[in-house]
């Protein structure tokens, strides 16, 4: 069992026929995932060979999941032509659609969300600017490697991607149902709170890590979502301990505006609803393996 992405899921490549996609379909197919196609209107009827693996190119995301089942895709595009890609997949009612691309335009960004809302959300929007969603032993869908950590029943939603695959690492030894990274963005699809969401309603995930980062109020939102709706023990690391005020940080959403969206402040928010918080992500993973041979 995991969330949003099972080895049943059947996953498509918008932009598999690019470098990013190439390289990345080629390394989820290593992982085990169920790839069975790629999207370039340009090339469509052609197909690409990974290592043995012959997969289809269509002109369409309508066409991947009319000739495949196709209910997942990846979208490797560049940034000017990812809304497109994304309302394509929106309009092709397919389940999750993961976006790994960075540098975005937020207002592009807003479009395509506010088109998924209006079309009743039909579909679930990973990203932008993010490493994707790993079922550790089943699935990998984009970018997080797939050998650094194996099968468990630890939940991981983050914002950052190299604390994703740091957090995976450290707790390589006891595992993971599912490891989403939601990406940086000011403007992403799925937030902490839906992870948190999911992963409390799944039977196979006993605990869960979350890590965010500084800048805006999502992990003040997500405490409050934790104190009235999740049961399993959570606990937390925050990026940006020391990031000085009024400085972008990394990601675009990370920035302190005067005592806003410090990391003092969305670590004490947590601990005030009983989360444990970690100053550094190893201390993070020792609160959880506690959690985990307590239980």
């Amino acid at each position: 069992m995991a969330i949003w992405l099972t080895k049943d899921s059947k996953v498509i490549v918008q932009g598999m026929t690019g470098s990013e996609g190439s390289k990345h379909t080629k390394r989820m197919l290593a992982a085990g995932t169920n790839v069975v196609g790629g999207v370039n209107p340009r090339k469509a009827g052609q197909s690409v060979d990974f290592d043995g693996t012959a997969l289809p190119v269509f002109a369409s995301v309508a066409d991947a999941m009319k000739e495949t089942g196709a209910d997942v895709t990846v979208i490797f595009v560049p940034p000017q032509f990812t809304k497109g890609a994304v309302i394509e997949a929106i309009d092709a009612g397919i389940e999750l659609a993961v976006v790994i691309t960075e540098g975005v335009p937020v207002h592009d960004t807003a479009a395509f969300w506010a088109y998924n809302v209006a079309k009743g959300e039909r579909t679930r929007i990973i990203g932008p600017n993010c490493p994707g969603i790993a079922s550790p032993g089943a699935s990998n869908a984009g970018i997080i490697p797939a050998d650094i950590t194996g099968s468990g029943r630890i939940g991981l939603v983050s914002k950052s991607g190299t604390l994703t695959y740091q957090m995976m690492y450290e707790l390589r030894d006891i595992g993971f149902s599912t490891c989403v990274g939601i990406g940086g963005d000011p403007i992403i699809g799925t937030t902490h709170i839906d992870a948190l969401a999911a992963f409390e309603a799944d039977p196979d995930t006993d605990a869960i890590v979350m890590i965010g980062e500084i800048g805006g109020d999502a992990e003040e939102r997500a405490a409050e979502f934790i104190k009235a709706n999740v049961t399993k023990p959570v606990v937390g690391y925050i990026a940006g301990f020391t990031a000085p005020p009024g400085k972008t940080m990394g990601h675009a959403g990370a920035i302190i505006s005067g005592s806003a969206g410090t990391a003092d402040a969305k670590k004490a928010a947590l601990e005030a609803v009983g989360v444990k918080v970690g100053k550094t992500p190893t201390e993070t993973a020792r609160l959880m393996r506690e959690i985990m041979s307590a239980g």
